[in-house]
């Protein structure tokens, strides 16, 4: 039985309704349409993998966008929430179908339930559309059907994806003020620069005097970013693309990713940012059930910088050898010495779980405050910048003027 994603009309109100239905026919999906009282004027099959991307090409609407990680972090507990209540997985996935109101996303649970009514597990269904659930998602999906555990595991999944959609949403809407000021200022130095400066040039021109050092260089620079603005453009752009390519090679990546670790004040909220992603990725899968070697392969996919990843190689190897996790993380050199300490206490109390847990909320508190510190410098440091170029202008601008009035004096 395939699955279509269709926009039709509402009967009684005539308005637009937009879902999903399974039929065995194109004809039988626009019958089984009709005897709902909605009149399809858009119907397509969706396949089995591919049903995600097609969905996505249908009629441009909020239903077909994409998801978003608060729609899957919903998703996941109102999952718990009915396998809670005690309704087998199918019914419960057939649940969300009809609560969901993304056409995509349902799709990927139809998907999903029929492999799961055919005898596959949850995980292995989910993993079938990378692109929306994560290795770690999966993971621990599986490791919650190994251990009965499931409800517990999704609720756990929910309140991960919740806090860093909640972390997200702050670092963005702190950041959102400062970048409109940023926008605002190099839209007036542009205008400025290839409207205003331009006519005041002319001015100047007719008089025909000499013009101060200082009025020379901004008529100059006006110059140019008014008449060869597409080569800087294009120059920038020839860099941005120069940059991507040699990042996507692996010595590049391995050489950006180490720059990135090294970088004033950005290399340490970085490393905090993979610290805390390694220590609440590690602690969740083993609060999950599972072991050491099989929750580090885990936290592999969700860290993406070479160089940690290579101290992640060394190690797992000691990690197997007997090793505790503490003194191979402190050897790397990399990770926070606070982050050592506590899971030092948390391997001495056998309370590892908790106490990375605890890393990992400690190190993202640090960073949003730390970011919003950063915030509140850089408003003023964009309005004193923005005071600076418009003394220039004006500076500029007055000194020639100043020079005419006198010689009109004498």
């Amino acid at each position: 039985m395939a699955v279509y994603a269709y926009k039709a009309l509402e009967r009684k109100s005539g308005k637009t309704i937009r879902g999903v239905v399974d039929a065995e026919s194109p004809v039988l999906a626009r019958r089984k349409l009709r005897e709902q009282n909605l009149y399809p004027t858009w119907l397509q099959e969706q396949t089995a993998g591919a049903g995600a991307s097609k969905a996505a090409k249908g009629p441009r609407s909020a239903g077909f966008g994409r998801i978003s990680q608060r729609d899957i972090a919903l998703m996941t507990r109102q999952l718990a929430v009915l396998l809670k209540a005690g309704m087998p997985l199918v019914q419960a996935l057939d649940a969300l179908m009809e609560q969901t109101s993304r056409v995509r996303l349902r799709t990927i649970i139809f998907d999903v339930r029929d492999k799961v009514n055919s005898g596959r597990g949850l995980g292995d269904a989910l993993a079938e559309h990378p692109k929306v659930f994560s290795a770690l998602y999966t993971n621990m999906v599986r490791a919650g059907e190994t251990s009965g555990a499931l409800e517990q595991v999704l609720i756990r999944l929910a309140d991960i994806m919740e806090r860093q959609a909640r972390l997200r949403a702050q670092i963005l809407s702190a950041l959102a003020y400062p970048a409109f000021m940023a926008l605002f200022a190099v839209a007036i130095i542009v205008f400025m620069m290839t409207v205003i400066i331009p006519r005041i040039t002319r001015l100047f021109e007719r008089q025909g005097q000499d013009l101060p050092a200082i009025t020379k260089a901004v008529i100059n620079t006006s110059y140019v970013i008014g008449h060869y603005w597409f080569v800087i453009a294009g120059a920038v752009f020839g860099v941005y693309m120069l940059w991507r390519l040699w990042t996507r090679t692996p010595r590049g990546r391995r050489r950006w990713d180490a720059i990135r670790l090294k970088m004033p004040l950005y290399g340490t909220l970085y490393l905090k940012t993979i610290s805390a992603r390694f220590a609440r990725t590690l602690g969740t899968m083993l609060q999950s059930g599972l072991t050491m070697l099989p929750a580090l392969d885990v936290v592999f996919t969700v860290i993406d910088n070479k160089i940690i990843l290579d101290n992640l190689e060394k190690l797992k190897t000691d990690v197997r050898r007997g090793r505790d996790l503490a003194h191979p993380l402190k050897e790397c050199g990399l990770f926070p010495p606070m982050m050592i300490h506590m899971i030092e206490l948390g391997q001495r109390s056998g309370e590892l779980e908790s106490m990375l847990i605890q890393v990992a909320d400690t190190m993202d508190e640090d960073v949003r405050l730390t970011i919003d510190a950063l915030v509140a410098l850089l408003e003023p440091v964009i309005i004193i910048v923005m005071g600076l170029f418009v003394g220039t202008l004006v500076l500029s601008i007055l000194l020639p003027i100043f020079k005419m009035s006198t010689q009109i004096g004498k």
